[in-house]
């Protein structure tokens, strides 16, 4: 069972940055699909940005254009999300996904992650 841990969130002022890594325990999921997903108060989730199994294919959402930057480390064991220009809006909770069943492209839609992690919280003061 694929574990998913993830890091990297806090406070930040308008403008600023941070960087979210996600990790695993357990077995490795450097051949899965990855995305990135946030759920605001009161919001429903949306992916934020997903990944394929080698990095050679993305997806972003359109208000994360340009300002975020989805990847995957050398080992591909790890995910992260550079977050850049962050806006009071981009505050939610961030949860990284699996998807085993994808060796080849991108996985856009929630319902096909099957290994969630519980979530970093990122905070953007105005």
């Amino acid at each position: 069972q694929v574990q998913l841990v993830e890091s990297g969130g806090g406070l930040v002022q308008a403008g600023g940055s941070l960087r979210l890594s996600c990790g695993e325990s357990g077995r490795t999921f450097s051949g899965y699909a990855m995305g990135w997903f946030r759920r605001a108060p009161g919001k429903e989730r949306e992916i934020v940005a997903a990944i394929n199994w080698n990095g050679g294919s993305t997806y972003y959402a359109d208000f994360v254009k340009g300002r975020f930057t989805i990847s995957r480390g050398n080992a591909k064991n790890t995910v992260y999300l550079q977050m850049n220009s962050l806006e009071p809006e981009d505050t939610a909770t961030y949860f990284c996904a699996a998807d085993p069943s994808n060796r080849r492209d991108v996985t856009m839609e929630a319902r096909y992650y099957t290994n969630w992690g519980q979530g970093t919280q990122v905070t953007v003061s105005s």
